[in-house]
């Protein structure tokens, strides 16, 4: 059995496989610590795809990803990392919660040339400063513009992951793009 589930050493790979044994017992005491061990990671992507304000939305996009994840665990094959395949379910959430509340999916658009934001302008920006306005998107912008930007995804699998066509995946980068050059611009008048 090849367990890449971590390089850190054995005793974290052999506290892994306990709790996902415990996990696919139905254990709770096993369950709560998988979800305290990955809760940070994954609701730092949840948040990404989600407004500032909606906290409790994260939450709950979390929380049925964490479900799906114990409900899946037989699946898990040890192959890969054990955290990448937490992602990939967590991820799945996001996806079905962005599709379920998509409003113009059917949207056609041809986008021919990018948003190009002054180097000068992004300078003065912090991390933290460039999530919020991202966090400030339109939901289906902000979802393509992190799939995209953020997590290297190509438009032909965020289209399939969304149920949108790949020209509506472009038109909601170039959205975001747009709108991330203009809060920008007014952030340095």
């Amino acid at each position: 059995m090849n367990l890449a589930l971590s390089h850190i050493g054995t005793q974290q790979d052999e506290q892994i496989l306990a709790i996902i044994d415990g996990c696919k017992q139905g254990k709770r005491v096993s369950q709560e610590k998988l979800y305290k061990m990955f809760y940070p990671k994954m609701m730092s992507m949840v948040k990404r795809y989600t407004n500032i304000h909606q906290y409790h939305l994260a939450e709950e996009i979390l929380n049925n990803g964490f479900l799906k994840v114990f409900q899946k665990i037989d699946t898990y094959k040890f192959e890969g990392s054990f955290e990448g395949w937490v992602r990939r379910v967590i991820y799945h959430s996001i996806f079905d919660y962005v599709r379920q509340n998509m409003k113009y999916n059917e949207k056609v658009v041809f986008v021919e040339k990018d948003q190009v934001i002054d180097s000068d302008l992004t300078s003065n920006l912090n991390y933290k400063e460039l999530i919020k306005l991202i966090q400030e998107l339109p939901d289906n912008t902000r979802a393509v513009f992190n799939m995209y930007v953020m997590e290297g995804m190509p438009h032909k699998e965020i289209s399939e992951g969304l149920g949108m066509s790949e020209g509506t995946s472009k038109w909601h980068l170039f959205e975001a793009r747009r709108l991330l050059k203009i809060k920008i611009e007014q952030l340095n008048k």
